[in-house]
This record gives C-alpha cells, structure tokens and sequence, in this order.
C-alpha cells in the first residue's frame, strides 16, 4: 500500500510539473533546491524567482502573436503589465525587460514610471494606459507627463465626469480611451461594474464631447471582466458586446483603432490546474476578426492587462512549522512560524487558495492537518487545496516534535504562486496584525552562466520600524 507523501502527490496530479519536481525527498521551484535556500535565510521567507516573470510575458505575446498570423489578423498586439499587482523596483525591471507596456490605476503610478525613466527603464514612446477612477491628483500627474513627452499616455475615462477635469486641466492635445460599464456575472451581488461609461452612453458621449473636440483623439475602447479571461458563456457574451459597440463607434470614429480586453489570464492555484492558453488567445482573435468583417471595419489593435499573469507564478513563501496540536480526534493543527492574515491577505479576505507542498521529507507518509498562524485571530488559518478540500502533509510524531537535532528535522511548507497582490495588500513594511513581522524576502535570479543566484531584498521587519510607525 503506498502511504507515502510523495505517492499522494503523484497519484492525485500528473507529477512533477514545469515549476516543480522532487530530488531526494526535496522540492525544487522551477529548478531551485529550496532546502538550500531555507537552509542559508532561514523561514518565515518570501522568494521572488525572477526568470518566471519573463518566461510568462514571453509565452503571452507569443500566443497572441501566432493566433493573429493564423488568422491573417490585421491589428498587432500590445502587452500591458498593471503594476498594482505588484510595484516592487525588482518586478518593474524584470517586466519592462520584455518590450511592454504599462497600465496604471493610480496617481501614484505616475510618479513610479518617471522614476522608472529617470533609471533609464521605460521610455517616453512606450504605452501608458491610466485606468482607474480619477481624483485631482491623478488627473493632475496625467496632465504633467503629456507635457513632459509621454506621447503614448492613454487616459481611459471613467465617468463624464472625469472627461471634463481632464478637459479643464490639459494643455496638451491627447488619446483617450473610454471604459465600457461591462455587466458582472449572474452570481454577483450587483449587476453592473461601477467602472465605466454605460453602454448606451458610450456613442452618445462621444458624439457630444469628443468628436469635435481638438484636445481629444479617441484612440481605445476597453473593458474588464472581474473573472478574468475564461471559456464561458458570460465571457464570449461580454466580448461580443464590446467588439460590436466597438464597430459601430469605428464608423464614426475613423481614428478608433485599439480593442484593450482588459482582466487577465488566470494562473495555477493547483496541481490539476487546467487551462489552454493558447486556445483562448486564438478564440478571442477569431471571434473579434469575424465581428469586425461582418460589420466591414477594420480589425483593432488589441491590448491586454495582465498583473497576476505575469507576476503571481514567479512567488512562494515558505513556512516552518514550529508544533503539532490535536485538539479533538480529528483534527491536527500544524502552527506555522508567520501569519497566513498578513503574509497572504487574500487568504483570508477572499478565501484565495494557493499550492501548497511539502518542501522536505516527501518519503515519509502523510496525514491531514490544518494549518494554523501566529496571531491570536480565528481566521488565521488555512485548511483545503483547491481540489482536494484539504490539506495533507508528511506526517509528525507530535509528541517528539521537533526533536533536539535542530532545525534539520523540521517539517518545512511552501505556498507557491504568491506573487501578486500579497504585499500590498498587507500593508507591506507596516504594522500587522499582532505586530507579526512582515518574512525576510529575498529575490532569486540567473546569472550570464544560468547558474542560480540569490539577494537578500528585505529583512524580517523588526520591532523598531514598528513602534517608530507608531509613534514611540
């Protein structure tokens, strides 16, 4: 009978995978022996493997690319990062190493990219899509790169209402792109986004504001779907919509040319994660060259947003766990060294689900547990995989554990595909919940000989930076 942890693992997945495989009872991370790392910084730890940001940027634009050369498709493809999915210096560098573009959601995003500039990472030509809903200070920032050079700057109009500050505080003649209020999905608490312009408003504005208008070329038209980019009814309905309102605003709109399909492609969130990627950038490219000949207008060019595509894989964070408790017959808590409430945010805010695996002892057998942080909160806990509706792990002896050998004999976790959102979320550098340090963080790289290198980004925070923000 096999009762091993490494058994389960493959028996319930096709194992290993791209990212991850098992070498004497211990995983690798896209190559990366994570007992090595563990073992020189220790854990709590968040590592950010950086090739993986590149890797997915690259399989995205080829995807798009070969669906429009089979589809003799006339419009070109543009990939747009969304830095709120993660703003860190390291992440931005990695990402504008791949000839891209950027969308923005707010005023301070302006500042990053003439930061970026300034460095000599983004340049003045690239796209600069500002979504989001607009106050002064964002409208203001918009104002000042237009008049700084940034020719590609796409405000993306959120109400009417935005239309007029910009009109009032623009000197410079620009793009503009209007947002489409796109309907929500039927299991949502409302029925219509509350970004966006109402689609029997779209042509009308138009026609009113913008047409006549020598401060205004309407360069795009976008939308966004919450869920993302997925083989539904509701999304191929949705993009319907869009690229028929589309045609009937290219009609009177001769300078409309850019189609952004705004929501991103999902990431892995388990082993038996299915999705086929290179099917839905061929469908979505079809479905809009058969809309647009059907009505006789020229095909879009087409812009994506993609954040948690492009960073969410590269990250995992790596727990140990400090004690076994049963607490009744049936259940085993593993208490982790950190905080599942402020490491992973959206663990607990939107109950996301993230792989988790063993980083060692994969011979031994496994058992259910629950896993439990730090903080003194009932919701600081984690308890199923996304298909298995649980979590399983190699087994301890409780009552040995952990033993006087030292930290070799520690049971080690990770929870992988981290990498977006999480830190800003958690009010990264802040104060957490129950003062729990924010984990060491460190990034991993290749060398010219693709030999693995690492870098310590940031400290585990320390209880000064705390009381300071605090005001002791």
């Amino acid at each position: 009978m096999k009762t091993k942890y490494i058994d389960l693992i493959t028996q319930t997945y096709e194992f290993p995978q791209e990212e991850f495989k098992v070498e004497d009872g211990e995983l690798f991370f896209n190559d990366v022996p994570l007992m090595d790392i563990i073992k020189q910084y220790g854990t709590p730890l968040k590592i950010t493997y950086l090739p993986k940001i590149s890797s997915n940027i690259q399989k995205a634009k080829r995807w798009f690319n070969v669906a429009i050369a089979k589809a003799d498709y006339k419009g070109s493809y543009h990939y747009c990062y969304c830095t709120k999915s993660s703003h860190f210096e390291f992440v931005m560098a990695e990402v504008l190493k791949n000839d891209v573009h950027i969308e923005t959601s707010s005023a301070f995003d302006i500042n990053l990219i003439e930061t970026l500039h300034e460095n000599g990472m983004f340049d003045k030509d690239n796209y600069i899509i500002c979504n989001g809903f607009k106050k002064q200070v964002y409208i203001d920032n918009i104002a000042d790169i237009l008049e700084k050079g940034y020719c590609n700057t796409i405000p993306v109009l959120d109400s009417k209402k935005e239309f007029e500050m910009l009109e009032k505080n623009l000197k410079t003649p620009c793009q503009v792109g209007i947002r489409i209020a796109s309907e929500e999905e039927p299991r949502f608490e409302f029925y219509t986004s509350r970004l966006g312009i109402r689609y029997n408003d779209v042509i009308p504005f138009y026609r009113e504001k913008i047409k006549n208008n020598p401060k205004f070329k309407l360069k795009m038209l976008h939308f966004f779907i919450n869920t993302g980019i997925h083989d539904t009814a509701y999304y191929w309905n949705e993009l319907t919509k869009c690229v028929n309102l589309y045609c009937d605003l290219k009609k009177i709109s001769p300078e409309l040319d850019s189609l952004n399909i705004g929501g991103g492609f999902p990431i892995k969130n388990s082993l038996s994660f299915d999705y086929d990627y290179e099917y839905m950038a061929e469908e979505i490219v079809s479905q809009i060259k058969q809309i647009c000949q059907r009505e006789g207008v020229q095909e879009p060019d087409i812009f994506t947003e993609f954040g948690s595509f492009t960073v969410g894989e590269a990250s995992a964070v790596l727990f140990s766990v400090l004690q076994q408790k049963r607490q009744n017959d049936r259940e085993l808590w593993n208490m982790i060294d950190s905080s599942f409430m402020t490491t992973l945010p959206d663990a607990w805010a939107i109950n996301q689900q993230f792989i988790i695996l063993a980083v060692n002892n994969w011979d031994k057998e496994y058992e259910r547990v629950f896993l439990g942080g730090l903080t003194c909160d009932s919701h600081d806990y984690y308890n199923s995989e996304a298909h298995l509706n649980a979590v399983f792990l190699p087994h301890i002896d409780s009552e040995n554990y952990p033993s006087s050998q030292g930290t070799d004999e520690l049971q080690y976790i990770g929870l992988f595909n981290t990498g977006a959102y999480q830190e800003a979320l958690g009010g990264y550098g802040g104060i957490q919940h129950c003062m729990t340090p924010a984990p060491k963080h460190i990034i991993i790289y290749r060398d010219e000989d693709n030999e693995i290198c690492t870098k310590l980004f940031a400290k585990e925070q320390s209880y000064k930076s705390m009381l300071k923000i605090l005001g002791y």
